[in-house]
Order: structure tokens, then sequence, then C-alpha cells
């Protein structure tokens, strides 16, 4: 069964950090693109990162750049959402998705004091 699994999403203060995984299963996921995708409350689908299977071509939103840092674990089936210095606008349902469109079930991740 195909499946990515996300979690680490939490409430965390302006200016905190998260580290959100993306744990897949299912297909071999060292041969696929992977990416992050937020949806806001009230808003639509905002893609965030992209990294490509060997993990050397890495893509951020102008909006993430210098806060957000995309990875991967390949050996461990798993790729990871490192975000600092957050802002109330990161407030969104982050979804990890592969390059053939399967889509985790998203991590509430809460930007608030």
């Amino acid at each position: 069964q195909v499946q990515l699994v996300e979690s680490g999403g939490d409430l965390a203060q302006p200016g905190g950090s998260l580290r959100l995984s993306c744990a897949a299963s299912g297909f071999t996921f060292s041969l696929y693109g992977m990416s992050w995708v937020r949806q806001a409350p009230g808003k639509g689908l905002e893609w965030v990162a992209s990294i490509r299977s060997g993990g050397s071509d890495i893509y951020y939103l102008d909006s993430v750049k210098g806060r957000f840092t995309i990875s991967r674990h390949n050996a461990n089936n798993t790729l990871y959402l490192q975000m600092d210095s957050l802002i109330p606008e990161d407030t969104a349902v982050y979804y990890c998705k592969s390059s053939d469109d399967v889509w985790g079930q998203g991590a509430q991740v809460t930007v608030s004091s």
C-alpha cells in the first residue's frame, strides 16, 4: 500500500521552530522527487519546497527561503521540513507529496503567541 504519513505538526510561537517528517512506504522512495505543499485557513494549496530524488536539487517558495529547509533520508524513506523563524503566516496544514502525486494526510502547523 502506497502511503505517506506526516508528523511533527504543533503549535509554535512566532520566531520558533518545528520539524515536520513524512514517512513513506509501499514504493521506492529514493526514485521520486518529493515536495511540501501547504493550505492556510480559507486559502488554496500553496507549494512550499521540493527536492529531487537524489537530494541534489532543491527549490523553495520565496517567502520561506532562508527559514525552511527541506531534506530527505532515502535509507529511512523519510522526508523532512525544518521550519525556523516561524511567522503567523506559516499557519497551515502541511502536506508531503511525491512527484507521481501521492499525498499524505496533512499535519497542522499553528504559529501564534
